[in-house]
């Protein structure tokens, strides 16, 4: 019976050890780049397709980005809502302006329409607990990433995310 047990498990060992080694063989683990030089680590991931995948996580009131910059391309926003309370929105706007130097109508909304802006694109209603993608093509520039919701409050006055603090610089080269 013991003879039997061994001669099942040599093949199986042996396939596997065949498949570590191949891989292994396949992964030289050198991160240089076709020219030779080292590439360094960021906090994106860049897939094999040149992509790039950038972690933004939205809270009262906040734009935490886990990268702050990417190379030119296909740009993958993961974003997430961490609450605790409020629905928010994901607005990239292209723009050499400053963070805070975005023009606004009287409630504290960006005018994304405005003359220095240029809207790329948005994801909209991202709730509590909630995770959307969004995937844009990104030239070289500077970016704005903000929510730009305007709420009623419960004592009548107006809660703009924006003036709250919801925004992020973001640069491709």
């Amino acid at each position: 019976m013991e003879g039997r047990t061994t001669r099942r498990l040599t093949p199986t060992l042996i396939v596997v050890a065949a498949l570590t080694l191949g891989f292994t063989a396949c992964s030289n683990g050198d991160s240089s780049s076709a020219d030779g030089s080292a590439s360094e680590s960021v906090s994106a991931s860049s897939p094999a397709t040149g992509a790039t995948t950038v972690g933004v996580t939205l809270s009262e009131f906040a734009v935490a980005l886990d990268a702050t910059s990417a190379p030119a391309g296909t740009v993958t926003f993961n974003v997430a809502n961490s609450g605790p309370d409020d629905v928010h929105e994901f607005v990239i706007v292209q723009t050499d302006l400053g963070l805070t130097e975005l023009p606004t109508d009287e409630d504290g909304a960006v005018i994304e329409e405005s003359e220095g802006l240029t809207p790329v694109d948005e994801v909209e209603d991202v709730a509590v607990g909630a995770s959307k993608d969004l995937t844009v093509d990104l030239e070289a520039g500077n970016y704005v990433l903000i929510c730009n919701i305007v709420q009623k409050e419960p004592d009548g006055s107006m809660e703009a995310h924006y003036a709250k603090g919801m925004r992020a610089s973001f640069t491709v080269s």
